[in-house]
């Protein structure tokens, strides 16, 4: 899929028009929800080797409701390095049904230290560092997007 640029870019755009028009369930759209109430990032989606391995790199700044999501075939555990990232990052990392499995909170730029799922998972959302703490986003949340197919909050 790949339309990092394009989702970046909606992002944007629906911060400077401050409204939001989303669909029930996007491609370039997560919604995560818990305990804390609800969230929505317009995002990119690296479903090949090539993007996920490209992930956010060379990114300079992103909008606050923009992300990316990392789609797996299959859950495992992964890990993640910052090389070549340039903004500080949150990991939000979930499993086969979109039930986030842990979450790590401001990845530092550049940095090599692997950064382990600690347990399988199928799906992991980027968003910038912070933004899982300040809306709650906690281990339980759930994630809803069309990739995940046997999700505990399924597309409408």
């Amino acid at each position: 899929m790949g339309n990092r640029g394009g989702a970046l870019s909606l992002a944007a755009a629906l911060l400077i028009g401050g409204q939001a028009a989303y669909a029930a369930c996007d491609v370039n759209e997560v919604q995560l929800r818990g305990d804390w109430g609800s969230a929505r990032f317009a995002v990119a989606v690296a479903d090949s080797v090539e993007e996920r391995a490209r992930g956010l790199m060379f990114v300079e700044q992103m909008p606050s409701a923009a992300g990316m999501l990392f789609v797996y075939d299959e859950a495992h555990p992964v890990s993640f390095w910052m090389k070549n990232t340039l903004i500080p990052l949150d990991m939000v990392f979930a499993d086969a049904r979109g039930v986030v499995v842990s979450v790590h909170e401001n990845a530092i730029p550049g940095d090599l230290t692997s950064i382990d799922s600690g347990a399988p998972s199928q799906y992991v959302l980027e968003i910038n560092g912070g933004m899982a703490a300040r809306l709650g986003i906690a281990e339980g949340s759930q994630m809803q997007h069309p990739a995940i197919t046997e999700a505990a909050w399924p597309c409408d």
